[in-house]
């Protein structure tokens, strides 16, 4: 905290991972601009140091969407900018996986911030979905192509035509969600997804990230050179010989 401001992304550092959560109260964590900013800045320290990320949001709201205060005020220049578009696509190329504890509600830009994460995770409160279109805009942060991805097309269409909000029980059911969790041991089970992904290797893990993120025609062969370049390495013979020797014991 700085010149007594109340930082508007709070982060928590761990050896294996980092918290960050959204903390804009006021305004029901909507992602402004500083809290971009602050999101590039995790960037630049997790793509430097790579680690888990575990993305929440304070007070019961993952991130009600981008800040339409601000949005009203933008124009076409800074659509082409895509200020929210980069932030997310840096988030979801990091090199450890990323993961979404999403309480309450996500909206908008806020769903598009939980879509760019690999894992996702919810409460019976969660409420999801893009109602773009209803305030004369597209979901232009992801949603369009990553949520295809996540659901199909036939889902991802029905979602951003219409805006529909999914609640917590639909997120899990359309494969959004992948669990659900009170709200008071949400975080707890985000560390629980951390500590299982942090017991195993992590370039084994980095490289099965890259992987699942690579586009279609990228694949087999992809996997074959990742493949490759663990097979050449001490921890791989050290993990199977621990395996081998505790079948054994």
């Amino acid at each position: 905290m700085t010149d007594g401001i109340r930082p508007s992304l709070r982060v928590e550092r761990r050896d294996d991972r980092v918290v960050a959560m959204l903390d804009r109260p006021e305004a029901r964590n909507a992602i402004d601009l500083a809290i971009v900013d602050a999101l590039h800045a995790l960037c630049v320290e997790l793509e430097q140091d790579p680690r888990i990320l575990i993305l929440t949001g304070a007070e019961g709201v993952f991130a009600s969407g981008a800040d339409i205060a601000q949005l009203r005020d933008r124009r076409a220049a800074d659509a082409r900018q895509g200020i929210n578009t980069h932030a997310f696509e840096r988030i979801a190329a990091l090199p450890m996986p990323v993961i979404a504890a999403v309480d309450g509600w996500a909206l908008g830009g806020g769903a598009e911030l939980a879509y760019a994460a690999d894992l996702r995770i919810g409460t019976p409160r969660t409420r999801i979905g893009n109602p773009e279109t209803g305030l004369g805009i597209i979901a232009a942060a992801g949603a369009t192509w990553r949520l295809p991805r996540i659901v199909g097309d036939a889902r991802a269409a029905e979602l951003l035509l219409t805006g529909r909000i999914l609640d917590a029980d639909e997120a899990l059911a359309w494969g959004i969600l992948s669990s659900l969790h009170e709200p008071d041991d949400l975080m707890d089970a985000a560390h629980g997804l951390a500590d299982r992904i942090a017991a195993h290797d992590p370039l084994a893990t980095r490289h099965t990230k890259t992987a699942l993120r690579a586009p279609a025609h990228a694949h087999p062969a992809i996997e074959l050179e990742l493949q490759a370049e663990l097979f050449e390495r001490p921890e791989k013979i050290e993990r199977m010989t621990r395996f081998l020797e505790r079948r054994r014991g």
